[in-house]
């Protein structure tokens, strides 16, 4: 027994907090895109077009936007625990609401997204503040690596089993199944995560050692140095791939069960199914390269050159997939391009997805709040645009082409202006 429990000691408590956020960010985004394969049969039902599908789809990321900068600063200010905490039980209610929502009136369909929106809005944000109090420099890119993993991860759950409860029980049960497991996460998130290592009875010895120098903003942070933080070329760099990124997961994340439906003329089970196989390339893409980001740090490149080679790549990556999706012809094919694409783009928790941490230690939640607010427009405006542009031109080629422009543009800004080392105290 005593040789048990000394072993389970030397676990980090760091590593177990990693796997905990890992949870959080899957929960949030099988919480956001089920309503992608939900509003095939949604739309059927109340006899939508493509351009109100579109409407719908982004009215979750008018809430997502509107919140992320409060939401970054409230992680910065008050600790990412309590605030994430509270973020999980609002949007998992307002998922469970949903249908309830649709049921009512178009406008208040639109409202419960929003709402829902506003509470995912905190997750990434609160979670970098509890990444810069428990994490050192060297174990940044796999923890985010494996943070960011939860995106593919909830996609292929969300895709996948979205598919089978609409086709077993109608496009409510995926709301309700779903919203009902974040709401059981939540109390666990409260009673087993903690703000610091300081708070954590179980941190050993060694690893408080380990992350002393972190503490130092253990207490009341400094008030936020907008302008420095923001007016500088590495910070740009970051918003505009943040931006570009996003662009590009959101296009996927929306749109893709609608293209195999649509184009490649799947059935909404197989539509899912194949919506979801580009998101596990990803998941398994993710913490590879975030593996091999640290390791490149810790064999002496600097932290600015492994983070330009991560971003480039995811950036490049997905411009290719994607023009090169424009010209294939059937639905094996497809999927093999897009599951290249999503695990190419998957190197991006490698490169701006851990630069918030490298340039503003002490206040990355503030400027991820704000660089995920500008990286929430494609939400808003590129989910809607692809809408009228599939109506427009009756297919996807002009979308999946606009997508890789906007990615090559944030390659280039990456190599000019990002940098790995800090620019605000």
């Amino acid at each position: 027994m005593a040789t048990t429990t000394a072993a389970r000691a030397t676990v980090p408590k760091r590593m177990v907090l990693v796997a905990l956020c890992f949870l959080a960010t899957t929960l949030c985004y099988i919480d956001r895109v089920n309503i992608s394969v939900a509003i095939i049969p949604m739309a059927a039902e109340q006899g939508w077009s493509a351009t109100t599908k579109g409407l719908v789809l982004s009215s979750f990321f008018i809430g997502y936007m509107l919140a992320m900068a409060p939401g970054g600063w409230a992680a910065n200010r008050f600790g990412g625990k309590v605030v994430l905490g509270w973020a999980l039980l609002l949007w998992s209610l307002f998922t469970v609401l949903t249908p309830t929502a649709a049921a009512s009136s178009f406008g208040v369909l639109i409202a419960c997204r929003i709402l829902m929106g506003a509470g995912e809005a905190v997750n990434f944000p609160a979670i970098v503040a509890l990444f810069g109090k428990w994490l050192p420099v060297a174990e940044r890119s796999r923890a985010q690596s494996l943070n960011f993993a939860g995106i593919p991860a909830g996609t292929v759950l969300g895709f996948a089993v979205s598919g089978l409860l609409v086709e077993r029980w109608g496009w409510q049960a995926s709301f309700h199944v779903f919203g009902a497991i974040g709401l059981a996460y939540a109390l666990l998130w409260f009673r087993l995560v903690h703000e610091s290592p300081a708070r954590h009875p179980g941190t050993g010895a060694e690893e408080r050692a380990l992350l002393a120098p972190l503490q130092r903003d253990a207490g009341t942070p400094p008030p936020v140095p907008w302008r420095a933080l923001l007016l500088n070329r590495p910070a740009m760099a970051l918003i505009v791939n943040h931006f570009a990124t996003t662009w590009t997961l959101y296009l996927v994340l929306t749109w893709l069960p609608s293209y195999f439906k649509d184009v490649q003329k799947l059935e909404i089970a197989n539509a899912g199914l194949f919506s979801a196989l580009p998101w596990a390339a990803a998941f398994v893409a993710g913490p590879i390269a975030g593996w091999i980001a640290d390791r490149l740090v810790a064999g002496g490149m600097t932290v600015t050159h492994v983070r330009k080679i991560m971003q480039v790549t995811a950036m490049l990556g997905s411009a290719a997939g994607f023009l090169l999706a424009t010209q294939v012809g059937d639905a094996g094919t497809a999927l093999l391009v897009l599951c290249g694409t999503m695990a190419l783009h998957a190197c991006f928790g490698s490169g701006v997805g851990s630069n918030h941490l490298d340039i503003a230690p002490r206040h990355a939640a503030a400027l991820y709040g704000v660089s995920n607010t500008v990286a929430t427009i494609p939400g808003v405006v590129g989910v809607a645009v692809t809408g009228w542009l599939v109506d427009t031109t009756g297919s996807y080629a002009t979308a999946f082409a606009v997508a890789a422009g906007v990615n090559i543009a944030g390659a280039l800004v990456w190599l000019a202006w990002a940098k790995g080392e800090p620019v605000v105290d």
